[in-house]
């Protein structure tokens, strides 16, 4: 476990993990009010505060406000729909656990972000084709390159942020 990990007790990691599923629901919500429902698809900004929170809580931590971010979000808002929602949680999943397993590394952290934005997408993808091949889920499979596309401010906007918000952290630390 890395340095920041280490120092959070249990108490502090649920804080975290409260903290980031409530950011995770509102940074949607501010970006629909301001433009409408595509900006959150543009920008995703439900993958900032989970990544963020795998990066410095570790991999429960990121795991958990990844699964619970989208549910919460679904049961107050709506957002995203049913039909989505099984696949956010899931894709969340998967970049909270694996920014919180990759940070034990010492990969440079931009190659970091982006090994967890690959790995998230890539459960995301392996749900959708299990659903759509395996239980006739209607969904369009081309959809995992259409998000992929759509989000690509999201991505880069993750791998600016994330890494400054990471170094930012470490150097005050010292």
């Amino acid at each position: 476990m890395n340095a920041i990990q280490e120092r959070y007790s249990l108490k502090a990691k649920t804080v975290i993990t409260v903290i980031t599923v409530a950011l995770a629901v509102i940074l949607p919500q501010i970006l629909h009010l301001a433009a409408g429902k595509a900006l959150g698809e543009i920008w995703l900004p439900m993958h900032l505060p989970v990544i963020l929170a795998g990066f410095i809580a570790g991999p429960v931590v990121g795991a958990v406000a990844g699964t619970l971010s989208p549910v919460v979000s679904f049961l107050i808002s709506g957002m995203p729909s049913a039909v989505l929602l099984p696949f956010m949680a899931i894709e969340l999943f998967g970049y909270g656990f694996s920014a919180g397993l990759i940070s034990k590394t010492k990969i440079p952290t931009v190659l970091q972000v982006l090994s967890v934005q690959v790995t998230g997408r890539l459960i995301r993808a392996a749900a959708i084709l299990i659903a759509v091949f395996g239980f006739n889920y209607s969904l369009n499979p081309m959809m995992i390159l259409t998000s992929i596309k759509t989000g690509i401010c999201g991505i880069v906007l993750q791998l600016v942020v994330i890494p400054l918000a990471l170094y930012t952290i470490k150097r005050n630390e010292k």
